[in-house]
């Protein structure tokens, strides 16, 4: 009898996920990280929204993190985070504490030339304003994703993370 090991996923994050209690939720556990550098892409602060993207940029480097050990189910979380403006990519990091080369899955922006991408997102200033709104926001809508009850998303999470920006 042979035994096999449940699939894993390595998942490079850079934005929101980035604060423990988010990734907590969205895992429903501690989330395992190495911090990592993604070399050919840029973070850009997304005008009216409190979280950031990444899109293609030949001479950009994005700083982050790899959660590593994500079974089937935690990735499905993880779509269902991210939504359609997101598109799962595989990608090559380098980690920051050894320099190895790793592939990862990561979120990239869809549209690539959205008029609201400018300047650089700050995690500092993120987690000050926004970390307790995106936790309880990731916890319903996680929540509503397993059971919706006939409610739209709309519905059972209410305004869905929208900024002053």
């Amino acid at each position: 009898m042979t035994s096999s090991n449940p699939p894993s996923h390595n998942i490079f994050v850079y934005g929101s996920i980035l604060e423990p209690a988010v990734a907590a939720v969205i895992l429903d556990r501690t989330a395992d990280t190495v911090p990592a550098v993604l070399h050919g892409y840029h973070r850009y602060k997304l005008k009216g929204l409190p979280y950031p993207c990444i899109v293609p940029s030949e001479s950009g480097q994005v700083n982050g993190k790899v959660i590593t050990g994500v079974s089937d189910a935690e990735l499905n979380n993880f779509d269902v985070i991210e939504g359609n403006d997101y598109e799962r990519v595989t990608v090559e990091v380098v980690r920051m504490d050894n320099s190895e080369k790793m592939k990862v899955e990561t979120y990239v922006w869809v549209n690539k030339d959205d008029p609201r991408m400018y300047g650089e997102w700050d995690f500092e200033e993120w987690r000050v304003v926004h970390a307790e709104k995106f936790v309880e926001t990731f916890r319903k809508l996680l929540e509503w994703n397993k059971n919706p009850n006939g409610k739209s998303m709309e519905e059972a999470v209410g305004s869905l993370l929208s900024s002053g920006d």
